[in-house]
């Protein structure tokens, strides 16, 4: 495949999965994708100067035509007539892209909410689909850092975007952290008919379905190596009450427990989900250092980084699928064709990483080989791995709250007392007669 069929080719697939951008911006969204994963750069002198090695064509012409790619209209040249880029309605597309390249027969997704700072220029509010231990942005919103402002009017816009993509039978799980959590997030996130499965701080009080008596949330989980399910009704305050399922785990080795709050039923919901959500981090490091390098950019108009953004994420989405599918088709992939006793069978069992490779820097290595052997790999399927579940449940002890306390009528001692959760193997106090 010749340098320009490569391109061409790759120009023709950004333009048929983004059909609302003209010929121009699709030529141009290609071009800076395309050199961003053969350059692993997201900056623009470094591209120009690939593409123009690639091409034949002069640097600064290059460079001044992927430059107008994230100026605003009427600083382009030729302006008025050329078109300004709405980046938001590249979002649903972007889901849509990932949604064909999904397995037919699985329905279940994840969602993750995170912000990520530019020093302290840009604060990025981003929604991202992870999957194998990256994350492709989906959905953004750039501000400029250390700025007062409410979060909430973005977070609600960028799912408004995406409602409506995702079958309606899907199982979408959308996940924060607790520096995000809020009712209104909760909620709104269950009028698209998705899951939240969203974290909490240590703060506040529930009381479990059916009673009237209010724990501290801190309690349910007293010590590592123990966990709790149940239908709760969260937050005491009644502007903050949620009627949700709580689920808690303290990991042996963790500084502080998992407290989740969910509306899937607690013996449906799985504690271990949660940990899908680190995976936006790793995201966002391959955005930079470890992948685009955009932490070295000078841009600080919001505008235009959101236009970059949109580059970032098409070529994230090319090299995690491909990096993707080379790990799930790959030898690593076919432990289950092997003998029992193999060797490779043991091996694997004693690795402490799931993975040597992230499927980012796979992509990337892949891309790159087969442009060595005159063929440029297109993006790949995405082979989702199976959700986690709790390993080695005999080391958690599942906690047993303390029992209601008998009317104070009838135990004034216990006034004031907060109750203790306590250990399966401990038995309950017994209240006073």
């Amino acid at each position: 495949m010749s340098r320009r069929d490569a391109l061409s080719q790759w120009t023709c697939t950004v333009s048929m999965r983004f059909p609302d951008l003209s010929r121009p911006q699709a030529a141009v969204l290609a071009m800076i994708s395309f050199a961003m994963v053969f350059t692993q750069s997201a900056g623009r002198t470094t591209q120009a100067a690939f593409l123009a090695a690639l091409l034949g064509h002069k640097e600064a012409a290059l460079d001044q035509r992927l430059g107008e790619w994230v100026k605003e209209a009427p600083r382009k040249r030729g302006a008025p007539h050329r078109q300004q880029l709405d980046v938001t309605t590249c979002f649903a597309p972007l889901l849509r892209w990932v949604l064909a390249l999904w397995p037919a027969a699985e329905h279940r997704l994840v969602l993750v909410l995170d912000a990520t700072l530019l020093g302290d220029r840009l604060t990025v509010l981003a929604i991202s689909l992870v999957y194998r231990g990256c994350a492709i942005p989906i959905a953004w919103k750039v501000l400029p850092a250390n700025r007062k402002g409410a979060w909430q009017p973005h977070w609600c816009t960028l799912l408004d975007g995406l409602a409506g993509v995702i079958p309606g039978d899907w199982m979408v799980l959308v996940m924060a952290d607790r520096g995000l959590y809020a009712r209104w997030l909760y909620e709104r996130i269950g009028q698209y008919g998705w899951h939240p499965f969203l974290r909490i701080t240590r703060q506040g009080r529930f009381c479990c379905a059916g009673t009237g008596y209010w724990r501290p949330v801190g309690t349910v989980v007293p010590a590592a190596g123990t966990g709790w399910a149940g239908a709760v009704v969260c937050f005491k305050h009644p502007e903050a009450r949620l009627h949700c399922s709580l689920l808690a785990r303290w990991e042996v080795g963790q500084e502080e427990p998992w407290l989740v709050l969910t509306d899937l039923p607690p013996d449906v919901a799985e504690i271990a989900w949660y940990g899908l959500r680190t995976w936006i981090e790793a995201g966002f490091k391959d955005i930079k250092r470890g992948g685009w390098h955009w932490e070295q950019t000078k841009m600080h108009i919001p505008a235009r980084v959101e236009r970059l953004w949109l580059a970032i994420a098409v070529a994230t989405l090319w090299v995690v699928s491909v990096g993707g599918e080379a790990e799930a088709t790959g030898p690593v992939s076919g432990l289950e064709e092997l003998p029992p006793t193999h060797s490779a069978r043991r091996l694997r069992k004693r690795r402490t990483q799931a993975r040597l490779l992230s499927c980012f820097r796979r992509g990337v290595v892949t891309i790159l080989a087969g442009a060595l052997n005159g063929v440029v790999r297109g993006v790949g399927w995405f082979w989702p791995e199976a959700w986690p579940r709790t390993v080695d449940r005999a080391a958690v002890t599942l906690t047993e709250l303390a029992p209601e306390p008998a009317p104070v009528s009838q135990a004034p001692q216990q006034r004031g007392r907060p109750p203790k959760a306590l250990s399966a193997s401990q038995p309950a106090p017994v209240q006073a007669a």
